[in-house]
């Protein structure tokens, strides 16, 4: 496999020779990856800094991506206590969590657990699932 900045890939492309699925998926990006997933993503700082969020996750909380990775936790999460973000990240995995959407409204999701599982790693990564009209109907 080439190292980075080889440009034996760009070459191969460019003789018009294709790559094989693996040597596509080995060369995505880890935020090209994130950012195509159809599922929300978020990528939070210990001080709640949100250091990714994929189009989806946007959708979600009806806000462009650049105006989500402007804001922190807290104008997201209807209840963030203060501390560790990655910490209350980690508590509230596989719960339901509340997030505020772009009209005001509550977005009802469940959290997933982050992805990087270490206990000393400073950033949490997790995955949301929507369940804001499913929670709704049941509710009638």
């Amino acid at each position: 496999m080439p190292e980075p900045g080889d440009n034996r890939m760009m070459e191969r492309r460019r003789e018009g020779r294709t790559n094989s699925p693996m040597e596509t998926l080995q060369q995505l990006p880890g935020l090209v990856v994130l950012e195509r997933l159809p599922v929300p993503v978020l990528a939070v700082a210990e001080d709640g800094t949100i250091l990714f969020a994929n189009s989806a996750f946007g959708l979600m909380l009806g806000h462009p991506v650049e105006d989500v990775l402007a804001m922190k936790f807290q104008d997201i999460f209807c209840s963030a206590p203060d501390g560790s973000i990655v910490s209350v990240v980690r508590e509230h995995a596989d719960q339901t969590v509340e997030l505020r959407h772009s009209d005001g409204s509550t977005v009802r999701a469940r959290l997933s657990r982050s992805a990087l599982l270490r206990g000393d790693d400073p950033v949490a990564l997790a995955t949301f699932q929507d369940l804001t009209e499913q929670l709704w109907l049941a509710e009638k």
